[in-house]
């Protein structure tokens, strides 16, 4: 598929299904469980949560309105040879067998780009502000191909519309249940979720809105204030960073100019309840974590500009770039100091390990909204600048808002990035009849 026969507008309603094998395995099983618990439900209504989580199943494996469309004209651009070379190098490796080692990069990646983006080999590390070629805008920029617009509607709603009327009839039937004594819970912790859910749910219709509604800036005539601004990393004149994982060199990734990194343990309790019953209750904890980054040149084409990342205070680096696993620590050593730590502090026994590694690396698609300061002379004189190009004497910050508009970083472009995202609607009303429904039920309290 092309990206011109691809309509950018979801329109009202978009039938969305899963687009690979994964999804559609995952999506079978929840219509499968939807079914039994109806089946169930017809002599007891117990059933009917069975059926409320097929169905949010189904719903959370149905890509976004314009998601599945994106992935095929992402097959059909991108060289096969890309592809290829990018499919040999992830996936699951064994690191260390005795150590039970192993690393996972993922197979697929929502963020990266959609239409071919120019190679290092062409970049031009000697004016890096400059034009690439006759000077115009990078296929993927909004500039280009618009800006999407995600479906009002999609099956998305069905699903989750469908497994809270299953939920409230279930929750209502439980409240009525003179045995259950389970008085107003039911109904306050269907209210209180659906409440939570509403709030993030309006935080990220927001600032999906700050993007579909801003105008995105070509570089190279970028104004000084709040532009939005889509385009390629690229390095600085000092170069980039490379990022050693909770000091392991083993566990080393090279090109980043933004990272974070999390060390958790899969730590274990046995607990008992008020008859004396014992039972092991295991989740993950983080122990430490890292982030930090460094400043890079925005490229769309038309010119670079330098984005200072550290300075943003949100930057979301999508799906994560590696994860380490292994039943030991790095080492015998500090496998019996993590042991002896979490058995002190909390009685805990530490079972697995895991080291996940966020971030931004050279090459990679980017979408900045952020403020545009003048330059120090100092700052251009130190590289060499003579201030003839306007935007090399502007540099991105990130740690200032502006009425109305909220400074954020994120991996991916805007295509990609709005075009895997559900609507407004689906992100704000769905959680609302949730908590309206939680609401309703306490009256029959």
């Amino acid at each position: 598929m092309d990206i011109q026969e691809l309509d950018l507008n979801g329109g009202t309603f978009k039938l969305n299904l899963p687009y690979n094998w994964v999804g559609w395995l995952l999506w079978a099983i929840g219509l499968i469980l939807t079914i039994v618990g109806i089946v169930v439900a017809v002599n007891d209504t117990v059933g009917l949560g069975l059926s409320a989580f097929g169905l949010l199943m189904m719903a959370f494996t149905s890509p976004g309105s314009l998601e599945s469309g994106l992935h095929a004209v992402r097959k059909q651009a991108i060289d096969p040879a890309v592809l290829q070379a990018k499919a040999e190098s992830s996936g699951l490796s064994i690191d260390n067998w005795w150590m039970q080692q192993t690393s996972y990069v993922p197979t697929t990646d929502p963020s990266d780009w959609i239409l071919p983006a120019p190679g290092p080999s062409t970049w031009d590390n000697d004016n890096r502000y400059a034009a690439q070629g006759d000077g115009s805008a990078l296929p993927e920029h909004p500039s280009v191909i618009g800006t999407p617009i995600p479906a009002t509607l999609t099956l998305f709603s069905i699903y989750v519309i469908l497994s809270i009327t299953c939920i409230l009839i279930l929750a209502a039937a439980v409240m009525k249940d003179a045995e259950a004594d389970a008085g107003m819970y039911p109904a306050l912790g269907i209210a209180g979720v659906g409440l939570i859910l509403t709030l993030i749910g309006y935080f990220k219709s927001k600032m999906l809105r700050q993007m579909i509604d801003t105008p995105t800036s070509l570089v190279r005539s970028a104004p000084v204030g709040n532009p939005e601004l889509v385009g390629q990393v690229r390095p600085i004149d000092e170069g980039c960073l490379t990022v050693v994982v909770d000091g392991n060199q083993d566990m080393t990734f090279g090109n980043m100019v933004g990272y974070h990194w999390a060390y958790e343990q899969y730590q274990c309790r046995t607990t008992r309840d008020s008859e004396g019953n014992s039972k092991e209750e295991c989740h993950w904890v983080t122990v430490r974590s890292d982030s930090g980054g460094c400043p890079f040149i925005l490229h769309d084409g038309t010119g670079g500009m330098r984005v200072n990342t550290n300075s943003f205070k949100r930057t979301d680096y999508g799906q994560y770039l590696k994860r380490w696993d292994g039943k030991f620590a790095q080492t015998l050593g500090k496998q019996m100091m993590a042991s002896a730590i979490a058995g002190m502090l909390g009685g805990a026994r530490v079972k697995k390990h895991r080291w996940t590694l966020y971030g931004l690396r050279l090459g990679n698609p980017v979408y900045v909204l952020g403020q545009t300061k003048p330059r120090t002379r100092e700052a251009l004189e130190a590289e060499g600048l003579d201030g003839t190009l306007g935007n090399s004497i502007i540099e991105v910050w990130g740690n200032e808002d502006a009425p109305g508009i909220k400074c954020t970083l994120q991996r991916g472009s805007e295509l990609a990035n709005i075009g895997r995202s559900r609507s407004g609607f689906e992100l704000v009303m769905l959680p609302v009849i949730m908590m309206i429904g939680g609401i309703a039920l306490i009256g029959l309290a």
